[in-house]
């Protein structure tokens, strides 16, 4: 097998990896870079001669790092099959519709979507393939693919150790490609967990959090245990997450329908309500959080920012003015845990995606065999 980089190695953003053996090719997710202006840094790194040879693209989950240039490889020669979980397929629209344009999101809505299932192989062509639960959302997983022989695994996103979100174990690769979202931060979630919910606690007048409405949103709800509030349009999407009890911990769901059911709606134009209020995205480039923390700066009402910003998102120009805080809210794995993932795991060789270069170089001091050199472009033989 070969594997080229198209993005999201060296990089973060716009994660799409290319795989190749013998006559068959197929892409791992197809994201796009938030914090590129669109046009050809916003898009995977990949021609349009290579995408009409492209016979398949996997979605790992249906973020917008992941997913968001599907209607734009659509544009440009792709024409083979999409393979994603019911849960990614069902999101997939709202995500297009925030991150691509009017006419990507018009060829994604008239493709068909293959249906996968977590721990259900299937095999690509001369590629074997199988999947398993990502910890990270609900229908997020993992990737391991084989021929000759040669075993590639690809995290995608991954929580190993999440509270409401299960995680399977992945076989044994030859090349190991690890979600290092997070570089060197070592501080487990318990802690940071910890320090989100006494930041809510201090804030009696309530405060925004923008969120991803996948994945994270459900996590925090988990977390809150102050007052709670949503926008009414994430109430069906969240309660579907939740109902999808194949993916969570085992226990959790009940809790999580109870805070649901108990949560305040907020519209654009009512007033912030005294609680912790959800709303997506998580940066307030699209959807109910870009009226809510415009609002917020406005008002000088409290904003916290748990996860990725951007440049030049809204989020990143409240927090440069001071109006907003950021405290993060794992939904990606430490270092520790990354470093234990690959001791588990034994591959001899270790890349780190959704990172830039300089992060990978000080990863490979603590998880043996990283090679932190790849960039996009670059094709490496397993």
């Amino acid at each position: 097998m070969k594997l080229r980089i198209h993005g999201g190695v060296g990089e973060k953003g716009r994660t799409c990896i290319g795989v190749a053996h013998g006559t068959t090719r197929l892409l791992l997710d197809v994201g796009v870079d938030t914090s590129a202006p669109r046009g050809p840094g916003y898009y995977p790194a990949i021609s349009p001669e290579e995408l009409a040879a492209t016979e398949a693209i996997i979605v790992t989950h249906a973020h917008e790092d992941h997913i968001g240039a599907l209607g734009w490889c659509l544009a440009n020669g792709f024409s083979g099959r999409i393979l994603m979980t019911a849960e990614a397929a069902a999101e997939t629209d709202a995500t297009l519709q925030a991150y691509a344009t009017a006419e990507e999101r018009a060829l994604a809505q008239a493709v068909r979507f293959e249906i996968i299932e977590a721990g259900k192989p299937f095999r690509l062509g001369s590629i074997a393939i199988e999947t398993g639960r990502s910890g990270h959302v609900v229908g997020g997983v993992w990737c391991h693919l084989s021929a000759d022989g040669r075993r590639l695994g690809y995290c995608g996103d991954v929580v190993p150790a999440s509270p409401v979100f299960a995680m399977d174990a992945m076989p044994p690769c030859d090349l190991l490609l690890l979600d290092a979202s997070y570089g060197e931060d070592r501080v487990p979630a318990w802690e940071r967990g910890l320090a989100v919910t006494r930041w809510l606690e201090a804030q009696p007048g309530g405060a925004v959090l923008p969120t991803p409405l996948s994945g994270r949103s459900v996590e925090l709800i988990a977390l809150i245990d102050t007052p709670l509030a949503i926008h009414p349009s994430m109430q069906a999407p969240l309660a579907q997450q939740i109902a999808a009890t194949q993916w969570l911990v085992p226990g959790i769901a009940d809790e999580l329908s109870r805070k649901l059911a108990g949560a305040l709606l907020w519209r654009e134009g009512d007033k912030l309500p005294k609680a912790a209020l959800l709303c997506h995205d998580g940066m307030g480039l699209a959807g109910p959080s870009a009226a809510a923390l415009a609002q917020a700066r406005t008002e000088g009402h409290p904003v916290l920012l748990t996860g990725h910003v951007p440049k030049g998102s809204p989020g990143d120009a409240l927090l440069a003015a001071g109006k907003a805080q950021w405290l993060r809210f794992p939904t990606h794995p430490t270092l520790p845990e990354n470093a234990a993932l690959a001791a588990a795991n034994g591959a001899p060789v270790v890349l780190a995606h959704s990172c830039d270069a300089a992060t990978a170089r000080a990863l490979a001091r603590s998880i043996p065999g990283l090679n932190p050199a790849p960039k996009p472009g670059d094709i490496i033989k397993i």
